[in-house]
């Protein structure tokens, strides 16, 4: 089973780097930036499965 402060964690990390990419856009060059904001999609759509995740288990 998952560790629920590891998800917690996960997550809030996660939508902190989309935070700061979307906060700083102007400040960081283009191909940095396209390279950041897909990883922080990827980041920001692993945690949502974790959450998902571990809520389904919680039920069973």
């Amino acid at each position: 089973m998952l560790d629920t402060g590891s998800v917690i964690l996960f997550t809030i990390v996660s939508f902190s780097l989309a935070l700061v990419l979307i906060l700083s856009r102007d400040t960081i060059p283009p191909q940095l930036r396209r390279f950041m904001a897909l990883i922080a999609i990827l980041l920001v759509s692993c945690s949502f499965f974790l959450l998902l995740y571990s809520m389904i288990g919680s039920f069973g």
